[in-house]
């Protein structure tokens, strides 16, 4: 008898207009030995493309984590929250936002919202990557369970 686990990685959206900004974050993913797959979509407009599973996105997974910066072409990030928070078939998805706005009206609007987490770039990446874990740990979708044959 064999024993091994399912389950799947955790689906994460990162939505991020700086291609710096996103190579560090998957990079402080990656270093989390983090079981997930990542999205990658650079504006807010695509964004809720993906999430409403629109035209090209028809067949996107449903992400359990979107990572969101605020400032973004086409449709900026509190447009986005906004949108995601109305909608009940999104409005429980985690959101951590990443943001290098530093407005106190900005982050009492966030919060108004119930983010998980509120990050201000630059990010410490450790502490970047220990929210990551924490919602983890609160995620029920990755229970891994032992699968014997």
């Amino acid at each position: 008898m064999s024993t091994r686990t399912i389950g799947r990685p955790m689906e994460i959206l990162l939505v991020e207009d700086s291609l710096l900004d996103a190579r560090l974050t998957i990079n402080a993913l990656k270093k989390g030995s983090l079981q997930h797959r990542l999205t990658l979509i650079l504006d807010g407009q695509e964004a809720m493309e993906f999430l409403q599973q629109q035209g090209r996105f028809a067949l996107a997974p449903r992400p359990d984590l979107i990572l969101l910066d605020l400032l973004l072409p086409k449709m900026d990030g509190m447009e986005v929250l906004a949108q995601i928070k109305s909608r009940p078939e999104l409005k429980d998805i985690a959101i951590v936002i990443l943001t290098a706005a530093d407005d106190e009206k900005i982050r009492r609007q966030i919060e108004s919202y119930e983010v998980e987490h509120f990050i201000r770039k630059p990010v410490n990446f450790d502490k970047f990557l220990q929210v990551v874990l924490d919602l983890k740990h609160h995620w029920h979708h990755d229970l891994i369970l032992p699968w014997t044959e």
